[in-house]
């Protein structure tokens, strides 16, 4: 199969401090395909909604440091009202045209730089899914707090016994899917069960899947971590529910 271009979706909340920088990022990256970028806002309170609102109208000045291809490329949908991670992701698959979707964080914890690396097995037809793993080659990443990292391979580990899978960083953000097969599968979460959910779906599809380390510059709470201890039981919850259910 010949693949010709790559849809990057974003979804945002609260990044007023990054979202120039990580659009700069993604624009410069050099994939060899066509690129399609995606903003999901989820209602933004920051300011952050109405530099989309700017970039939307091709009023802001981060478009000149676009190339004119990107910038033409570009789709910015906004949600009326707050619904989570799950929900914008929902929203910007909905909106992909590209071969392959990757998944991408607004807030610089994730390094767009690596995208070469990760759809070269799609590419290459060794993989329908590449997981970026910040945990191949290293036994913390940087950044990461000990209870995040306690948090993250636990639940991976539940995640494995249930699909059946041998991933090391099932909650990764980078997850590079065949846009094919995003469109097959029926995502239903909202908030962070979209993790698990994309997980166990692909694994009921037995899609193949291929991990690859990447780089992370991990923040706290006080930089604008979103996750807290609730969403880690209800990602338990999520694990469960998605892999015991029927088809």
């Amino acid at each position: 199969m010949v693949y010709s271009k790559l849809s990057i979706v974003i979804p945002v909340y609260n990044e007023i401090n990054s979202i120039h920088e990580i659009l700069r990022q993604v624009s410069n990256v050099e994939i060899g395909l066509e690129k399609e970028i995606i903003l999901v806002d989820d209602c933004s309170t920051d300011g952050t909604r109405e530099i989309l609102e700017r970039i939307s109208n091709n009023e802001e000045e981060v478009l000149d440091l676009m190339p004119s291809s990107d910038s033409r490329s570009m789709k910015v949908v906004f949600h009326e009202q707050n619904a989570g991670k799950g929900s914008a992701l929902r929203t910007g698959f909905s909106h992909v045209t590209g071969d392959i979707t990757i998944v991408q964080d607004a807030d610089l914890e994730y390094d767009p730089r690596d995208y070469p690396r990760l759809i070269e097995p799609i590419l290459e037809g060794e993989a329908d899914a590449v997981y970026g793993s910040r945990f191949l080659g290293c036994r913390k990443p940087e950044g990461m707090t000990l209870s995040s990292f306690v948090a993250n391979r636990f639940l991976t580990f539940i995640s494995n016994i249930l699909t059946g899978l041998n991933l090391t960083d099932m909650e990764t953000c980078y997850k590079v899917i065949r846009s094919a097969i995003v469109k097959e599968i029926d995502l239903t979460s909202d908030r962070f069960g979209i993790e698990p959910e994309i997980t166990a779906k692909l694994a009921k599809k037995k899609a193949k899947i291929v991990e690859l380390p990447i780089s992370y510059y991990g923040r706290d709470y006080a930089t604008g971590k979103k996750r807290n201890w609730k969403d880690g039981l209800s990602a338990i919850h999520h694990i469960i529910r998605f892999n015991l259910k029927r088809n």
